[in-house]
């Protein structure tokens, strides 16, 4: 049997305000395969975002466990994070985040670059990408002469682009018109799956969640 690409264990994150400790996650266990597309369910404030944000080694003070391809983030230097969230992990979000003075083309291609991959070879993949994804015609249109859904395409297309073993998506298609939304989430799923890479996608939307290989859902900072 394949490792986990994600594995956590015991997973929690608290915050204090005044006198009050509010628990966000309380002691959460998750397994995501590789290849493997979970959708992570659950209501606005039930710890989705936080969670998507320890498994990404985006901030600290968590406790538990978190492996990512085998590699328990734990033991990690602050920039052995750094270079395990660039080399192994995709990240898309409700805003698309790109940049905005860059095409489109260069926001897929400069993630490329700072792992170290040859320009030739980094616009060659991003121009395959974005083809994939219907907007080969805009490669070189800025985020400002884009759709939303298309700018939430080059974002996919960017988190994509290294290859990663695990794309992390929080709302992805939370900013979309319902038909956009359903288009984009296609798009996205079939590219994910075509470069064999696993995702956790955070949504509300059980209609969308049920597109997912498995449903996970988290309630009050515990999966259900």
């Amino acid at each position: 049997m394949s490792e986990p690409v994600l594995e956590t264990r015991g997973l929690a994150r608290s915050f204090t305000q005044g006198d009050e400790t509010i628990e966000v996650l309380r002691g959460v266990d998750l397994e995501v395969a590789p290849g493997e597309i979970v959708a992570l369910l659950g209501a606005s404030g039930s710890g989705k975002s936080t969670l998507l944000q320890a498994v990404g080694l985006l901030e600290g003070g968590f406790g538990g466990s978190i492996r990512i391809a085998g590699e328990e983030a734990a033991h990690l230097s602050a920039a052995e994070r750094t270079i395990l969230r660039r080399d192994r992990l995709g990240f898309v979000y409700q805003f698309h985040h790109l940049l905005p003075d860059f095409t489109a083309l260069e926001n897929v291609v400069l993630p490329q670059l700072i792992g170290g991959r040859e320009r030739e070879e980094a616009n060659a993949r991003a121009a395959e990408l974005l083809t994939a994804l219907g907007v080969g015609h805009r490669l070189q249109h800025r985020p400002a002469k884009l759709s939303g859904g298309e700018q939430q395409r080059v974002a996919v297309a960017r988190a994509l682009a290294n290859r990663p073993a695990l794309v992390l998506a929080d709302e992805p298609t939370g900013n979309l018109d319902e038909h956009t939304a359903d288009k984009v989430l296609a798009e996205f799923l079939r590219l994910v799956r075509g470069e064999r890479s696993a995702a956790l996608v955070a949504t509300h939307n059980e209609r969308l969640a049920a597109k997912m290989d498995r449903v996970v859902k988290l309630h009050e900072g515990r999966l259900a």
